[in-house]
């Protein structure tokens, strides 16, 4: 299965799309079943990537960035492919492949989860929660984490270069949103 992402031309390039596009839409979906509600408050935008904070706010079905985000990284992979086959690098496009679409993947998860919570999961919550920007972000470092520490074990077993690149995409993800936790606690400690 996964030679068949790597050995093809148009097969890793229409994976990611697919899982980019849903990403999106999801996204999307799990943000107006936010608004829905009012037993759980976000501090700020329930969009975590400040890129689309704007797009998801506007439950922008049609957003300019995202359409310019999917062409440039789905040519990028196309080109990456290409080069791989002349030069033999195929390792490398395995890596990114990887690194692309299992962080989507582990997205996905995320998007799931909140798809249940939010749409059927609150009828048993009693109460009313509020977190902080940066508890946000720093669970969202540790779910990451997780995903990042069974992509490395399923690559130890494995031996799968894709899944390394999951690995790695997801723990550079995981320290990137610890530090805009760290980042926007600062901020917010200089306002106080």
């Amino acid at each position: 299965m996964l030679d068949a992402l790597t050995d093809s031309v148009w097969a890793g390039p229409l994976l990611w799309m697919i899982l980019y596009i849903s990403d999106y839409y999801l996204t999307i979906a799990c943000a107006r079943l936010y608004r829905a509600q009012d037993k759980i408050v976000f501090e700020g935008s329930y969009e975590i990537t400040p890129a689309f904070q704007a797009d998801v706010n506007a439950l922008r079905a049609i957003s300019p960035r995202f359409i310019l985000m999917l062409l440039a990284t789905t040519g990028c992979l196309f080109l990456l492919r290409n080069a791989a086959e002349g030069t033999g690098s195929r390792h490398v496009y395995a890596i990114i492949l990887g690194a692309m679409c299992l962080v989507e993947v582990t997205v996905h998860m995320r998007h799931l989860h909140n798809l249940y919570l939010f749409g059927k999961g609150l009828d048993d919550l009693k109460g009313h929660l509020e977190y902080p920007r940066g508890l946000i972000l720093r669970i969202s470092a540790f779910d990451i984490l997780l995903y990042a520490a069974l992509y490395a074990a399923l690559f130890l077993v494995t031996g799968s270069l894709f899944i390394l690149g999951g690995a790695i995409a997801s723990s550079t993800l995981a320290i990137n949103h610890y530090r805009l936790a760290r980042r926007h606690e600062a901020a917010s400690a200089k306002i106080t």
